[in-house]
């Protein structure tokens, strides 16, 4: 029933749901294997504790353990609603800090000469045209991976896009004029392939099937390595990139969040102390009395 609710209620993407239903299903065998409980809602604060100890001793990294501890909240608040249980164990349970991890991003003069060059290379047709403007919406919007992979035809418009995040909520995210034009050609291209009865979604594989995270993820690092981009290299560092290119431009918090689709400014805020590094660097560099 939980797994429902978070479905149609909390309207949680498919992929969210297999998680909290791993996670939970993780916990509830390791409590009949542990600790000998048949019911969940039966549960302490005592046999979390005693959980989560026998999780550390297996290596788990703190942001794992969080992530369980995060499904197991969510899942008690439901009992409480349900009136199943009267208190949430998890209140009083004390997260494992996890170590702050700066986000990866591409430097901002080497990307743009890589995209200004693909320009001059990108053949005429349309699987060649489909890689670069995957490419180039990444970086020109911001969009996580799922959102790029369910953008359909219609979804744009002469100005903005229009993508469903997280929460199935919709945004609408501003277009340049140079990712507007590779999307009109693209949709020109497209359409003499492949029929827009059968299939709605702008990018496709070369199949003509809708694309996935995988297909996507491969376009990205195996273009960048051949353009000799070094370390992590994936749809999320690029949507990293634009948040960090954005705000060593001067574009304010706000809007940033607002694009990039973060519940609070707390998720985008992590994106300042990219920035500070930055700056450091520059100051390292260049105050005559460094």
């Amino acid at each position: 029933m939980y797994l429902k609710y978070l479905e149609s209620e909390k309207r949680c993407s498919s992929k969210t749901v297999e998680a909290y239903k791993s996670d939970l299903y993780g916990f509830f065998n390791d409590m009949i294997s542990y600790i000998s409980i048949e019911n969940m809602s039966d549960t302490n604060q005592s046999e979390i504790r005693e959980w989560l100890i026998k999780l550390m001793e297996k290596n788990h990294s703190p942001r794992t353990i969080n992530r369980k501890l995060s499904a197991l909240n969510g899942f008690f608040k439901y009992l409480i609603r349900e009136r199943i249980i009267d208190c949430n164990p998890i209140n009083k349970i004390k997260s494992p800090k996890e170590k702050k991890r700066l986000p990866v991003f591409l430097e901002e003069r080497r990307l743009n000469n890589y995209l200004d060059i693909s320009d001059c290379n990108t053949d005429d047709d349309y699987f060649a045209l489909r890689d670069k403007t995957i490419i180039e919406m990444l970086y020109a919007t911001g969009i996580r991976r799922e959102e790029l992979i369910n953008i359909k035809i219609n979804d744009i418009s002469e100005r903005y896009v229009k993508v469903t995040g997280k929460g199935k909520k919709d945004r609408l995210i501003p277009l340049t004029d140079n990712i507007k034009m590779l999307l009109h050609i693209l949709i020109n291209k497209r359409d003499e392939l492949i029929s827009r009865d059968t299939n709605e979604y702008i990018f496709v594989t070369n199949k003509g099937k809708k694309t996935y995270p995988n297909f996507i993820y491969r376009i990205i690092k195996n273009k960048l390595t051949d353009a000799g981009f070094t370390g992590k290299k994936s749809p999320h560092v690029l949507r990293h990139t634009f948040a960090t290119h954005l705000l060593n431009n001067g574009a304010d918090l706000n809007s940033i969040k607002t694009v990039l689709g973060h519940s609070s400014l707390a998720a985008t805020q992590i994106y300042t102390h990219t920035t500070f590094e930055d700056l450091k660097r520059v100051h390292d560099k260049t105050h005559p009395r460094k």
